[in-house]
């Protein structure tokens, strides 16, 4: 029987080809963005008023809104690089420059994010998340009453919380922000005090929640300043970060240990918030009559410890 051998050079052209493809689309996913770019740039520009930015208004003015070189003057930039940037043609943006023409723009945190996607800038700058929460959020996590919620952004950080989250995580709501984390906290605290008993199934799947995050911050300072600190005082999170699992946020059984009241075991419910960007509320709903009772107990005796330090 003849075996017949694969032929190299057609393989070799469909590899070509191939790749020739995945160029084009990337072309092209380059020019759709770079259009999208000049498109937005000229209706934010429309919206300003000379008079907006403290210039005259003339008598003779056909453009709407501002010129495209008083956006540059304002903004501090070349006339003929802004020009390019609002025809779409391909050139490279600094964040400061994108911070400039924003400020000009006067963009809002989700036009400025925005702007960064369309000029494939990476490095969106940082804001305090907590202040884009909605005040009907607040009263939202309040009116839960005996149920224990907080808030938290795509890094877990956490915004904001209600008082029967409080009295089951005293330890966390009572760090500086800088360190108010959920996952800093888990992975840098003694077994001992630590509040989740089932961390085996519950690390991983936070750190892989995580990582798709992280898929859509990449280069992003505060994103990877996270990771590299959090990878510097904790092997396990070393080993769960290098399995590249991702997940989504979602609902889970969570068991956590209160040293006044024993276990409280509870399903966790996740839910995105339209304000700010990737923000979630998760709501403790316990599985059975005896952690109700123990989260209403926790709630009629503020101040109790939740944890015993002396072991």
């Amino acid at each position: 029987m003849t075996v017949t051998q694969p032929d190299a050079r057609a393989a070799s052209g469909s590899d070509a080809r191939r790749a020739a493809g995945s160029d084009a689309r990337s072309a092209a996913g380059s020019a759709a963005r770079r259009a999208e770019l000049a498109a937005f740039l000229r209706t934010r520009r429309g919206r300003i008023t000379p008079q907006d930015v403290g210039l005259p208004p003339g008598s003779r003015r056909r453009t709407p809104g501002l010129r495209r070189e008083e956006v540059a003057q304002l903004a501090g930039v070349g006339v003929t690089w802004y020009t390019w940037l609002e025809q779409g043609r391909p050139i490279n943006a600094s964040t400061q420059v994108l911070d400039a023409v924003s400020r000009t723009l006067r963009l809002d945190q989700a036009e400025h994010e925005h702007l960064y996607r369309l000029a494939d800038v990476p490095a969106v700058a940082e804001t305090e998340d907590h202040r884009g929460l909605e005040p009907e959020t607040r009263l939202i996590l309040d009116q839960l009453g005996p149920l224990p919620a907080a808030v938290y952004n795509g890094r877990y950080d956490l915004m904001a919380w209600n008082a029967a989250y409080e009295r089951l995580f005293p330890a966390l709501t009572a760090q500086p922000p800088a360190v108010r984390n959920a996952l800093w906290q888990l992975f840098t605290t003694r077994d001992c005090c630590n509040p989740v008993v089932n961390t085996e199934e519950e690390l991983p799947q936070m750190v892989a929640t995580l990582r798709a995050g992280f898929g859509r911050h990449l280069g992003e300072p505060a994103w990877t300043g996270f990771v590299r600190r959090l990878s510097a005082v904790s092997p396990d999170f070393v080993r769960m970060w290098a399995a590249h699992d991702v997940a989504r946020p979602g609902s889970r059984m969570k068991i956590f240990h209160h040293c006044a009241v024993g276990l409280i075991r509870t399903v966790s419910t996740s839910m995105a918030l339209p304000s700010p960007p990737e923000a979630r509320m998760v709501v403790y709903t316990p599985l059975d009559d005896e952690s109700r009772e123990r989260i209403a107990w926790l709630r009629a005796h503020p101040g109790v410890p939740a944890t015993d330090h002396t072991h």
